[in-house]
């Protein structure tokens, strides 16, 4: 019986892709890909020819049961997304169960994504966070931002460009805008940056700015908000 190899690509710079990911996509028989277009070109760049098909959130009830025949077939199959690790705010969950559900050996690579630069990049604690990855666009939205404002650890959300600044906005409101934060965009490509403040500070910059590319949202924890307002300590903490 053959594999799932579940392969991280780059986010931005294509000097990100590992070399285990490359050969494992060069070994492997077949290559499920979010978007063909995409990896396509990808694979292109790596001089890498293999069969390949889609597999993304429209489509993935009706195909997964198939990529499952290929490896219980004795194929091994590589998915990957169109940036960053599969299954993190991308398709990918559903095709591992089913995978280990039939007894085929899944392997995940460590690699690229998003969140991690950018919550080390914040300069907030991140010895302790939750990533909460897209919000709810509107049904449940509310209720979920009251639910993480007494949350004790810096929190981690993925936003469109579009929603960047009416999200602050709402940050600033229910967490309240003392709170530190960041705005990290277009990670690990040419215009990266990094933006911190408060969140006050930062609902306003782009409350008629819109910040272009892919937007990673960082914000302080309550705990941390807590202890400043208290003049405290990560050792006062302690104690």
């Amino acid at each position: 019986m053959a594999k799932l190899y579940v392969v991280p690509t780059p986010v931005g710079n294509l000097e990100d892709m590992t070399l285990r990911a490359v050969r494992v996509l060069r070994e492997s028989d077949y290559i499920v890909a979010e978007d063909t277009r995409t990896s396509g070109n990808l694979l292109r760049h790596l001089e890498i020819s293999k069969p390949m098909s889609s597999y993304h959130k429209f489509n993935e009830h009706g195909v997964v049961e198939q990529i499952v025949a290929r490896m219980l077939g004795g194929q091994t199959v590589a998915l990957v997304s169109d940036a960053g690790t599969p299954a993190i705010s991308d398709p990918g969950y559903l095709l591992v169960s089913h995978a280990i559900a039939a007894g085929i050996d899944v392997e995940t690579l460590p690699g690229p994504t998003a969140f991690v630069p950018a919550l080390v990049d914040s300069g907030l604690p991140c010895d302790r966070f939750v990533f909460e990855g897209f919000l709810p666009p509107k049904k449940g939205r509310q209720s979920r931002l009251q639910q993480l404002a007494a949350e004790p650890r810096t929190m981690i959300f993925y936003e469109s460009p579009h929603r960047a600044g009416k999200t602050l906005a709402q940050f600033a409101e229910l967490f309240g805008g003392e709170r530190r934060a960041a705005l990290c965009r277009e990670i690990s490509k040419k215009f990266e940056e990094t933006v911190r403040g408060t969140l006050a500070e930062l609902a306003a910059r782009y409350a008629d700015k819109e910040p272009k590319g892919e937007i990673v949202l960082v914000v302080e924890g309550a705990r941390e908000a807590a202890k400043k307002t208290r003049g405290g300590t990560s050792a006062d903490e302690d104690e």
